[in-house]
């Protein structure tokens, strides 16, 4: 029989333990080198041109140098170049930059840039461009003279009117050719008892003086902001929550005209006789991320999810399995609906189908939820104590398919 010091129990202890530690993290390693090392389909639209490669690239920069694409300084890549890559399946969008010439007038300006819209491309000129204005993009006739631009983009600037409409003085653009098509373009509509400065006949100058005004009746003209339009993008190499604003958008501005009805002093009704649009608003386009992070979302085992959107609203989520087919007689989808693998229920675009409050979330509103982008179809009694709770269509208790 062997006898084993103290100390060597120790040691033999201490060795034991060290290896096992060591096992596990070269096991850990392995996993991670694994990951790493997994191939990818990555697909590439490179400026409409999209092709598909196989690769072990870990970020966007490493993908496109497989692909032997390169891109310069200029160029728009979404993901950006130095992201990392996450699953199996990735989409790359390259928008490429390009030279362009801007003509406005006596100005030419030469500018290099990926942006598509013509507000955006006179930005990068460092050029105004009002929604009246008129823009026109062609292949440019001597390429060597505009040095080497392939685009040039005509600006053809609207006419500044200086309009008095009832005592409210605005600055208006237009490329009517008359004051009688200026008004109808402006939809101000002529009361039996207005007067205009100018013969309706008179044509439209650059920087003229136009009056408008009602004889005999008290009226007040106020300013009212009118709210931006918003365009969300979805991408679906984002994780549900992302928000990026593209391009800001702007609030426009109306002029609104009321007649007024005073007695002894108070004004004891008002009446809108008139709304000019004096500012058009700016669409803002959004970034909105829709990719569900595995494990993250609602499940049976939660039961009840607290859940925020790209907006920061958090959103309680619960789930439900009933038949959804009289339901989805809304929206268009005829009764019809299935269950996606994991026993989401979903309609025929895909959409989860959702009961939500149907006065902050009408009928038919796509919104985001934990499980995937989702369509409302439905309300229930939780929407009076949750009023941005979502309860999620799936056959996690019947597991019946319906």
């Amino acid at each position: 029989m062997v006898k084993l010091t103290l100390a060597a129990v120790f040691a033999l202890i201490i060795f034991g333990t060290t290896g096992i530690a060591m096992a596990s993290s070269e096991s850990s390693a392995d996993n991670s080198a694994k990951v790493s090392n997994a191939q990818r389909l990555i697909t590439i639209n490179d400026n409409g041109t999209e092709r598909t490669i196989l690769t072990r690239a870990t970020t966007v920069g490493d993908a496109l140098k497989d692909a032997n694409i390169t891109t310069s300084a200029d160029d728009d890549i979404e993901p950006k170049i130095n992201a990392k890559l996450d699953g199996t399946s990735v989409k790359i969008n390259i928008y490429r930059a390009r030279p362009i010439v801007v003509v406005d007038g006596a100005r030419t300006v030469r500018v290099v840039t990926m942006a598509q819209s013509p507000t955006a491309v006179a930005a990068v000129a460092g050029i105004k461009l009002y929604p009246e204005d008129k823009t026109a993009t062609e292949p440019v006739r001597n390429i060597l003279a505009a040095g080497g631009a392939g685009l040039q983009m005509s600006i053809t600037r609207a006419k500044v009117v200086n309009m008095k409409l009832y005592g409210q003085a605005s600055e208006m653009r237009t490329h009517a050719a008359t004051v009688r098509e200026f008004l109808n373009e402006k939809k101000v509509a002529l009361g039996p008892d207005d007067v205009v400065s100018l013969d309706l006949n008179t044509k439209i100058t650059d920087g003229m003086n136009l009056e408008v005004w009602r004889n005999g009746i008290q009226t007040i003209t106020v300013d009212e902001e009118i709210a931006f339009e918003v365009e969300q993008v979805r991408d679906m190499n984002r994780e549900v929550g992302y928000r990026e604003i593209k391009e800001a958008g702007a609030s426009g501005q109306r002029s609104v005209v009321y007649e007024i009805e005073m007695l002894n002093g108070e004004e004891i009704s008002r009446r809108e006789i008139q709304s000019v649009v004096t500012k058009q608003p700016t669409k803002q386009i959004e970034i909105i991320g829709v990719k569900v992070k595995p494990g993250t979302g609602l499940t049976k085992a939660k039961g009840v999810n607290q859940f925020k959107d790209s907006n920061g609203v958090i959103h309680r989520e619960t789930y439900y399995d009933l038949p959804m087919s009289r339901v989805m007689q809304n929206c268009g989808q005829g009764g019809h609906y299935t269950v996606r693998d994991d026993g989401v229920k979903v309609d025929r675009d895909g959409y989860v189908i959702i009961a939500a409050n149907l006065h902050l979330y009408p009928r038919c509103s796509v919104v985001e939820t934990s499980v995937g982008l989702g369509k409302v179809y439905d309300t229930g009694g939780f929407a009076a104590v949750h009023p941005h709770g979502w309860d999620i269509a799936t056959d996690w208790t019947n597991y019946d398919g319906r």
